[in-house]
């Protein structure tokens, strides 16, 4: 399953049942996912893209992002637009800056008002 950059700009993140906000799904998740839908394993995804099985199990597990360099490799192998793991990743990072700092920053910053 893929999500187009259009669409993951537009996700709810709310669970229906419970109403509370989900947590976000790092880029690992989706890779995860095409590899499970492929067979493919992380030890030959891996050896396809020219990394270290250990880093493809990083990103796959949520402690390593999706680099450029990275989102490159994907996306040569996969036949898929480099922008779209990148878009996951920035998604990631904003949705837990969101949940993490902002509240806080809305208290330490004044926005620009017009003159």
């Amino acid at each position: 399953m893929t999500i187009s950059m259009e669409d993951l700009h537009h996700l709810d993140t709310t669970d229906s049942v419970t109403g509370e906000r989900m947590s976000p799904m790092h880029p690992g998740e989706f890779l995860k996912e095409i590899m499970d839908e492929l067979g493919i394993s992380q030890y030959r995804l891996a050896k396809s893209v020219g990394v270290s099985a250990m880093q493809i199990s990083h990103i796959v597990h949520g402690r390593r992002p999706v680099t450029a360099e990275m989102a490159l490799r994907l996306g040569l192998f996969l036949n898929q637009s480099p922008e779209y793991w990148l878009g996951l990743q920035t998604h990631y990072d904003m949705d837990l800056a969101k949940h993490m700092v902002l509240d806080r920053l809305r208290g330490e910053i004044t926005p620009l008002h017009a003159a």
